[in-house]
C-alpha cells in the first residue's frame, strides 16, 4: 500500500520547482507577446491590457504560413533522409568486424569533430555552382550530410548491443542482408530511431544561419529567417517577434503532446542502447 511520507513530499516539491524553472521562459515569452507596443513594464508582470494583434501582425507581415510550410518540408525531408542513410550505413559498420569497417566508422565519426563553419564557404560555392541557392533542396542536402555522422554513431552503438539471433533466424529462412535489415533489424531500431528523429528535427527546425545564407534574397524562407525581418539595427518590434516565436513553437509542442509516449520510449531506449 502506498504511504505518503516526508520523502515523497520533498520529491514533489523538488519536481514542482523544476517545473517552474522550465516553465518560466515560456511564461516570459507569452507575456511579452501579449503586450502592446510601448509597454515597458517589467516582463515579470502580466500585461495591463493584453492583445492578440501581435499574433495577427506576425502571421500576416512575416508570411508565417508559407514559412511554416517551408520549415516543415525541410525538416520532414531531411530527417527522413537522415534516418534512412544513417540506419543503412550503421548496420554493416556494426556487424562487420574488420579493420576496414572500424576505419570507416571512425572516419564517419570524424565528421562530428569538424565544425561546419569551417566548410561554409566551400559548401556555399558548391550550392551556387549546382544552382541550388534559393531552393529548399540546398537545406535538405546540407542537413542530411551534416547530421548523418552523429546519427550513425547512435545507430551503431545501439546495433552493437542488439542480439543477432533474429538476423540468424532470417538468414536460415533464406533472407538476404537487405531483406533482413528491412524486415527484421530496422523495426528493432524503433527506440533509437525515435531519439534520432527528435534530436535532428529540433536541430533542423531551429536552425537560423544556414537558411539565412542559402535562401537570402528569395521568397523561400523558413520560420527563423522570416521572424528575423522584424529585428533591425535601429528599430525592433519585439512584441511581434515574441508572438512569432510562440507561433513557431506550437507545431513542435503539438507533435510532442501527440507523440509523448513514443518520444519518452525513444529517449529511454535509444540512450540505453
Amino acid at each position: 500500500m502506498f504511504r505518503y511520507t516526508k520523502k515523497t513530499f520533498l520529491r514533489e516539491v523538488l519536481l514542482f520547482l523544476v517545473a517552474v524553472v522550465f516553465a518560466f521562459p515560456l511564461y516570459i515569452l507569452i507575456n511579452l507577446s501579449l503586450r502592446r507596443d510601448g509597454d515597458i513594464s517589467s516582463p515579470l508582470l502580466p500585461p495591463g491590457s493584453p492583445t492578440l494583434d501581435n499574433y495577427v501582425a506576425a502571421w500576416r507581415q512575416a508570411g508565417l504560413a508559407h514559412a511554416l510550410l517551408n520549415s516543415a518540408i525541410v525538416t520532414v525531408t531531411s530527417v527522413a533522409l537522415i534516418v534512412v542513410i544513417s540506419a543503412t550505413a550503421a548496420y554493416p559498420l556494426a556487424r562487420i568486424t574488420s579493420r576496414l569497417s572500424s576505419g570507416v566508422f571512425w572516419l564517419v565519426i570524424g565528421g562530428m569533430l569538424v565544425p561546419f563553419q569551417v566548410a561554409l564557404i566551400p559548401l556555399y560555392q558548391s550550392m551556387r555552382d549546382l544552382g541550388l541557392l534559393g531552393s529548399l533542396w540546398s537545406l535538405v542536402i546540407f542537413y542530411s550530410g551534416a547530421q548523418v555522422p552523429f546519427s550513425v554513431f547512435l545507430y551503431t552503438g545501439f546495433l552493437r548491443a542488439l542480439p543477432r539471433e533474429f538476423e540468424e533466424a532470417a538468414a536460415i529462412d533464406g533472407a538476404g542482408a537487405l531483406r533482413t535489415f528491412r524486415s527484421v533489424v530496422f523495426p528493432l531500431l524503433r527506440p533509437v530511431t525515435g531519439t534520432v528523429v527528435i534530436l535532428n528535427a529540433i536541430t533542423v527546425w531551429n536552425d537560423f544561419l544556414v537558411p539565412l545564407l542559402y535562401l537570402s534574397g528569395t521568397p523561400q524562407q523558413t520560420v527563423t529567417v522570416a521572424l528575423y525581418a522584424f529585428v533591425g539595427q535601429f528599430v525592433s518590434d519585439w512584441p511581434i517577434v515574441f508572438a512569432g516565436l510562440v507561433i513557431s513553437v506550437l507545431p513542435v509542442l503539438a507533435v510532442y503532446f501527440l507523440m509523448q509516449r513514443q518520444i519518452i520510449r525513444g529517449f529511454a531506449g535509444g540512450l540505453k542502447g
